[in-house]
């Protein structure tokens, strides 16, 4: 049997050749090396998502800074012009791009640009489109506009705070204040005796603290829920010890089911696991549980948790009170994520639940668009 080439074996391999006969055209230098380099990089991308092929060609192809406006336009040409060649074969439509997270803006570097009077735009995302979608709020996003979202989020990285541990470590400075005695004499030992050229000083060492979700998946939190499960696989893909618990009548541990690297295959999981998606909810009972089976035995000590709710609480509001008492001397601290809190900063909680754990929240935010979880993946880092 004839083997295929490899443009029919990859349908995308005539779309990057192409593009680089397109640079070549346009008077840019791109060697073969520089194509193979190209393919490299796309290789763990989407090629068909317009980003993605813009920086890795970017990045791969140029060489020379003077080239960045001719590469803009031949872009543009190839893959954004109505009768773009790249169309056809990756079915790429412009509003894509707006689709995930901006529109690309290709600057003024035609000839009778440098006579004009507008000022070029800038390459890259549109911030105004960009931060128009982060405030907005989930329940009011398009089906696209929720799709663009969940790719932003993907991006997102979570660094929970760090805390200094009993242990130390040794490391060389001119100051301090806990000289290490060993370290000095072992350096002075190997030169025979005499002084080392520096002083050694010992420093606690550092680790992240972990990070605990406990996310409401009840029914009145149910535009919510899924974007927040999102957030969560991308807060357990990007900090070193998350755990992710979810809850409506009762509390389910989903750390195992989010360990998947496609979001879509561990959402799926997740929703297998949860029994009491979009019922009821019990936040005292839930957290109760947490703390007697989970929290008790070390795993939120010292450790940031995030719990999601709108505070809608059917159970007890004295179970909620002593949980949430229990939970706030056990861990480091408690950020409440509260939908309905939206924008407003001068926001009163009005539910039983928010009411009751109010008194032992440190920080309350609203979660309820991709701002707000912004938000949060800033202030992380602060809460040691």
């Amino acid at each position: 049997m004839r083997e295929q080439s490899p443009t029919q074996q990859d349908p995308f391999t005539s779309v990057l050749i192409g593009f680089a006969h397109e640079l070549r055209s346009a008077g840019i230098k791109v060697g073969t090396d520089d194509v193979l380099t190209y393919f490299k990089s796309m290789t763990p991308l989407d090629p068909t998502d317009l980003v993605d092929l813009y920086w890795a060609g970017k990045t791969t192809l140029l060489s020379r800074h003077e080239d960045i406006a001719t590469y803009d336009l031949a872009f543009k040409k190839y893959f954004l012009d109505e009768d773009a060649p790249a169309k056809t074969q990756l079915m790429l439509r412009p509003q894509s791009v707006a689709e995930a997270e901006a529109a690309l803006v290709m600057p003024g570097t035609e000839p009778d640009s440098a006579d004009s009077d507008e000022e070029p735009p800038v390459l890259g995302w549109m911030a105004s489109n960009v931060d128009a979608l982060k405030h907005r709020s989930f329940t009011a996003c398009t089906p696209e506009e929720l799709a663009a979202l969940r790719r932003i989020m993907q991006r997102m990285r979570l660094t929970p705070p760090r805390r200094r541990t009993r242990r130390t470590k040794t490391r060389p400075a001119a100051k301090g204040t806990h000289p290490d005695l060993r370290a000095t004499i072992r350096a002075s030992m190997r030169m025979h005796g005499e002084p080392p050229g520096q002083l050694f000083f010992q420093k606690r060492k550092t680790k992240l603290r972990p990070l605990i979700l406990i996310l409401d998946v009840s029914g009145s939190m149910a535009d919510y829920s899924r974007h927040l499960l999102q957030f969560a696989h991308t807060a357990k893909h990007a900090a070193a010890r998350v755990e992710v618990f979810v809850f409506g009548t009762r509390l389910t541990r989903i750390t195992r089911e989010l360990t998947h690297e496609r979001v879509d295959v561990a959402l799926e999981e997740a929703a297998r696991t949860v029994v009491d998606w979009d019922g009821g909810t019990r936040i005292g009972d839930s957290i109760d549980t947490f703390i007697r089976k989970w929290g008790r035995n070390g795993l939120c000590r010292g450790g940031v948790v995030v719990i999601c709710s709108d505070g809608l609480d059917r159970g007890d509001p004295d179970v909620l009170a002593l949980a949430m008492e229990r939970l706030a001397r056990l861990c480091h601290r408690i950020v409440w994520l509260n939908p309905h809190k939206g924008d407003n900063r001068d926001f009163q909680p009005s539910t039983l639940g928010m009411m009751v754990a109010a008194p032992h929240i440190d920080l309350l935010l609203s979660g309820h668009d991709l701002a707000s979880l912004e938000e949060l993946a800033e202030m992380l880092p602060a809460l040691s």
